[in-house]
This record gives C-alpha cells, sequence and structure tokens, in this order.
C-alpha cells in the first residue's frame, strides 16, 4: 500500500504563509495526480488544487494567485505553498493521489490523514 503523510499545517495569521508538504510513501513505477482538498468546519470538501501527472496545474478561484502547487519527484512530495493567507482559509487540508500507469504496482486512489490550517484575524 501506499502512504500519504501531510504535514506543514499550523496556525498563523491573515496575510501569513504556510507550506503543506504531502509525502507519497513509495511511487515506484506510477505516474500520479496529487489533488489538494480541505474541510471547513460544518461545510463540504472542496477542491484546491492539482498537479497531474505532465506537471499541469489547476486551481479553485478562491486560492488562485494566492497558493501554488509544486512537486518533486525524487522525493516523492508535492508541496502547496499558501500565501496571503485568509480567515477563510481555515480547514482540514488533506491530499490525495492517483497512481496509474502500465507499469504500476499500486495503481489506485490514496488519501492523506490530513492537516489542520488555521488563520486568525
Amino acid at each position: 500500500q501506499v502512504q500519504l503523510v501531510e504535514s506543514g499545517g499550523g496556525s498563523v495569521q491573515a496575510g501569513g504563509s504556510l507550506r503543506l508538504s504531502c509525502a507519497a510513501s513509495k511511487i515506484g513505477y506510477c505516474a500520479y495526480d496529487l489533488t489538494w482538498y480541505r474541510q471547513a468546519l460544518e461545510k463540504e470538501r472542496e477542491f484546491v488544487s492539482e498537479i497531474d501527472s505532465g506537471g499541469v496545474t489547476k486551481y479553485a478561484e478562491s486560492v488562485k494567485g494566492r497558493f501554488i502547487i509544486s512537486r518533486d519527484m525524487d522525493k516523492n512530495t508535492v508541496y502547496l505553498e499558501m500565501n496571503s493567507l485568509k480567515v477563510e482559509d481555515t480547514a482540514m487540508y488533506s491530499c490525495k493521489t492517483v497512481l496509474f500507469g502500465g507499469f504500476c504496482q499500486w495503481a489506485g486512489s490514496y488519501w492523506g490523514q490530513g492537516t489542520q490550517v488555521t488563520v486568525s484575524s
């Protein structure tokens, strides 16, 4: 099985920055897409950002221009740089990866446990 571990969450004041990491225990010969989601208290989970196997990135309108997703393929890690944070960014952030490919030993979908981000005014 593949495990995803998020880190980098915490408490920050509005206008501040945090960098989240999502590290996969193994990738092997798999290609992967990785997506960040967030869920605020008593709200539905929502899409935040994605980087696909070709390096193409997508962002929710609410974070476009403030968040940057990137990856370090040597470390099997995807980062979410969050800048100009707002109170409404407060949520549990989780990453999900989909592994695929003809030689992929662990094809499937995997979720991390999540990391809490709290932004205060």
